[in-house]
C-alpha cells in the first residue's frame, strides 16, 4: 500500500481534508487555494517546493493520513460506557448561549460562539480562530481571528463548504496570551498533532472547540444550493448562509440588488439533504470521528428531539479536564444555559454515526485490498460497529459499492488541482 511523502501526495491521492495545518507548518513551501470540485487543497508555492522537506514533515501532522487516540480505555473521569464509540467524553449538558442574539445566530444554541466569548471576555484569552465568509467571495471561506463578541457574532453559524482554519494557527502562536481555537474535528485533530511538534503552539491553545460534522461539502456543493436558490451569477451574491436564525434554521442568500430586507431560503432538508451532502469530499467517507474526539469541548445538535419552533438547544461534550472546567465556568458566570443530561442522549442524538463508523471499516479494507492509499485510524474501534450496527445490506454497501466509488472517484488517478483564482 503506497505511502504518502509529502502533503501533495496526500492531496493527489484525494485523502486530504483541508485543514491547512500544512500550510501553517511550511509557509514557505506550501500555500492553500480552493478547487471546484475537491475543496480547499495545498498546492506548493514554486515546482521546486512540492519536494520540499516542509512538505514532508507537514505529513506527520495530517489528520488526512492519520488520527490516532493514545488508548481504547476510559481513563478516570471519563464516561466509560461511551468511550469506545464516542471517544473521551468526561460530562454532557444540553442547553444553549444566554445571550438571545448568539442562540439565535448560531446554527443550534450558539455555545461555541458564547462558550469562545466567554473565554475572552472573562477567562482572558486574546481571541478566536474560526472561520467565516470571505469578504469579497462570500460562497468561499476564509480564517478569522475574532477579538470578542461582536467579531464572533458576525461569523455564527456552520459553514457548509471548504475551510482552512490551521493555515493561520501562526494568529495563536504569536498571541499576547492564550487563544480559543473552532473547527471541524478534523482540523482540531490537527491543531493536537501540531502542538507536539510546536512548543509555541502549544503553550498558546486556550481551549480548542470541535463542531460535530458530518462531512465537508465542494464548492461545487455550495454553487449548486445557490442555483437552487435562485441565483443565476454567484458574482452578485452579498451573504451566504447555511444554517442559523432559528434552529436549524434555513440556507439563506442575498443578491446585492435585492430589496432591502429580502433573502432567498432553502429548509434544512433542501439544502444538506437534498444538495450539499451528496458533493462531501471523498477523505469525509473514510472519516471515524465525526464527534470532536480530540477538542476539549464538542458541539453538536441534539437531533432526538423535535426542533420546530425551537430557537435553538446544543448538545455539548466536556472531553478534557480542561473543557469541563471552563464550561463550568462559564455556566457559573451566566454566559451559557446549560443543564446535564444522560450519556444516553449521545447516541440517540446521533443515531446514524455508529453505522457510519462501522462503514469506514469496510471502506478502508476494502482500499486496502484494492491496493490503494488509506488514513491509518489508532484507537477508534469501527470493526465492531461493522459487526454489529449494520445490516448485510449496509455491509455489502460499505465494500462491494467501495469497489464502485473507486471507478467511479478515480481514486487510482491522481487528482488536478486547479484553483478557482
Amino acid at each position: 500500500m503506497p505511502q504518502p511523502q509529502t502533503v501533495h501526495d496526500v492531496a493527489d491521492h484525494k485523502l486530504c481534508t483541508g485543514c491547512g495545518v500544512c500550510a501553517y507548518l511550511a509557509p514557505d513551501e506550501v500555500r492553500m487555494v480552493d478547487v471546484l470540485e475537491y475543496g480547499r487543497r495545498p498546492l506548493p508555492i514554486t515546482p521546486v517546493a512540492r519536494d520540499g522537506a516542509g512538505a514532508a514533515a507537514a505529513v506527520a501532522c495530517c489528520p488526512g493520513v492519520r488520527l490516532e487516540h493514545d488508548t481504547e480505555r476510559a481513563a478516570p473521569g471519563e464516561i466509560a460506557e461511551l468511550r469506545a464509540a464516542w471517544g473521551p467524553v468526561r460530562a454532557i449538558w444540553e442547553g444553549y448561549a444566554a445571550d438571545p442574539q448568539i442562540r439565535f445566530a448560531g446554527s443550534s444554541g450558539g455555545v461555541a460562539t458564547a462558550l469562545a466569548a466567554f473565554c475572552i471576555e472573562r477567562q482572558g484569552m486574546a481571541g478566536a480562530l474560526h472561520i467565516g465568509a470571505r469578504k469579497d467571495v462570500p460562497y468561499l471561506n476564509e480564517t478569522k481571528y475574532s477579538l470578542g463578541r461582536d467579531d464572533l457574532l458576525a461569523n455564527a453559524g456552520s459553514r457548509y463548504a471548504p475551510a482552512s482554519p490551521c493555515d493561520r494557527l501562526d494568529l495563536i502562536e504569536s498571541a499576547p496570551a492564550p487563544s480559543v481555537f473552532i473547527g471541524k474535528p478534523c482540523d482540531v485533530a490537527a491543531v493536537r498533532m501540531a502542538r507536539q511538534v510546536r512548543p509555541a503552539l502549544d503553550a498558546k491553545v486556550g481551549l480548542t472547540i470541535a463542531i460535530f460534522c458530518a462531512g465537508t461539502p465542494t464548492t461545487q456543493g455550495t454553487l449548486e444550493m445557490l442555483k437552487a436558490l435562485g441565483v443565476d451569477d454567484p458574482g452578485q451574491i452579498e451573504s451566504v448562509h447555511y444554517r442559523g436564525n432559528g434552529w436549524p434554521g434555513h440556507a439563506r442568500t442575498r443578491l446585492v440588488d435585492d430589496p432591502p430586507g429580502q433573502e432567498r431560503k432553502l429548509t434544512y432538508e433542501q439544502s444538506w439533504g437534498d444538495i450539499l451532502q451528496k458533493h462531501r469530499q471523498w477523505r469525509c467517507y473514510l472519516c471515524a470521528d465525526h464527534t470532536g474526539e480530540f477538542a476539549d469541548v464538542a458541539v453538536g445538535d441534539p437531533w432526538y428531539r423535535p426542533t420546530d419552533g425551537d430557537p435553538g438547544r446544543s448538545l455539548v461534550l466536556a472531553r478534557t479536564e480542561r473543557g469541563v472546567r471552563l464550561v463550568e465556568a462559564a455556566i457559573a458566570a451566566g454566559a451559557l444555559v446549560l443543564e446535564p443530561v444522560e450519556p444516553r442522549i449521545l447516541p440517540a442524538s446521533q443515531p446514524n454515526l455508529l453505522r457510519a463508523r462501522g462503514a469506514v471499516w469496510g471502506r478502508l479494507v476494502t482500499l486496502r485490498a484494492a491496493g490503494l492509499m488509506t488514513p491509518r485510524l489508532k484507537h477508534l474501534p469501527m470493526a465492531t460497529m461493522w459487526r454489529h450496527n449494520l445490516s448485510t445490506k449496509e455491509k455489502l454497501q460499505s465494500t462491494v459499492g467501495t469497489l464502485r466509488r473507486v471507478r467511479r472517484k478515480q481514486l487510482r488517478t491522481r487528482a488536478t488541482l486547479t484553483p478557482m483564482d
